[in-house]
């Protein structure tokens, strides 16, 4: 059970994205987003700067997450080894809010201008982590690889996860889908005999 407590701003976000889903994000106006949380205008304007804030809030808690379990993974580990810690460290940024984010998910899927705003929050995370990388003693391109390896791999796995009828946890989906990657580079034969890395494409992305 979600841990998450709507107060004002809470109250904002929920019937924001309620909206968003039932009338599309184009036709929802902030007084209708207010009206429904039982607030003002001038009370969503203290939390958000516009509608597109509710989907992408400044404050991202995200990035720190990443760079913070980087910084402290266990010096053994590989370079994906890091980027796996650091990514199941941040899943409960996520999973903490399940249904908001899924609902978050579907008005995103369906508005291709803030599919462009979503891309480009991932390619600041990868900033974030390629960054947090050097700082760890690796080198810039095998940093930047890395990272880029990662916030695809939590893509892939961030969509498994939402759609995801059998409710696996993020984590879950983040150690599958990294393991997979791991595996894109080995003879056929290995990648066949990998317990069920299920890409058939038999699953849907949001």
């Amino acid at each position: 059970m979600s841990r998450w407590k709507p107060d004002a701003r809470g109250r904002l976000e929920k019937a924001a994205l309620e909206l968003y889903n039932h009338k599309g994000f184009d036709a929802t106006t902030v007084a209708e987003i207010a009206a429904r949380a039982g607030l003002t205008e001038r009370t969503f304007y203290r939390h958000f700067a516009d509608k597109r804030e509710v989907l992408f809030p400044s404050a991202n808690p995200l990035p720190d997450v990443l760079a913070d379990a980087t910084a402290t993974a266990p010096a053994t580990l590989p370079p994906l080894g890091v980027v796996t810690h650091a990514l199941i460290e941040a899943a409960p940024v996520y999973e903490e809010r399940e249904d908001l984010v899924r609902q978050r998910q579907a008005v995103i899927a369906a508005n291709p201008e803030l599919q462009e705003r979503e891309l480009a929050k991932l390619a600041a995370l990868a900033a974030t982590l390629t960054q947090a990388l050097r700082e760890r003693g690796l080198e810039t391109t095998t940093a930047a690889l890395a990272a880029e390896i990662g916030i695809a791999a939590l893509k892939v796995a961030y969509e498994r996860w939402v759609n995801d009828p059998d409710q696996h946890t993020l984590a879950q989906r983040i150690r599958e889908t990294l393991d997979a990657a791991r595996h894109l580079t080995a003879p056929p034969e290995h990648v066949a005999s990998t317990d069920d890395l299920s890409f058939t494409g038999q699953e849907g992305v949001a």
